[in-house]
């Protein structure tokens, strides 16, 4: 039961987390020695920006879930409670037999 919220979440995280990764994999390897000084703590921070982005995205999406399954959960338990009020109902209004055919 994904809606538009849901997707529009993960692809943020993802995208969060993609730039993050592309960031140190770029930072260790072509941009090893060129970074100095305040640009080497800049670069590294915004890495670190990206990566407490996809955390935060990733927590509000866990959020969302739990909401949304005590949500369900809830209905569910309600739906069967009804139920068998009514099989109840139905039970007490028919006649009984008496075990003849």
């Amino acid at each position: 039961m994904e809606n538009k919220a849901d997707l529009r979440r993960r692809l943020l995280g993802g995208a969060f987390l993609a730039a993050a990764l592309l960031m140190l994999v770029a930072g260790q390897t072509v941009l090893r020695n060129s970074l100095r000084d305040v640009g080497f703590l800049l670069y590294w921070l915004v890495c670190i920006v990206f990566t407490f982005l996809a955390m935060m995205t990733a927590f509000r999406d866990l959020s969302a879930v739990r909401r949304r399954t005590r949500k369900e959960q809830r209905a569910l338990l309600e739906d069967t409670l009804e139920e068998i009020a009514r099989e109840e109902k139905a039970r007490a209004n028919k006649p009984e037999t008496g075990g003849r055919p």
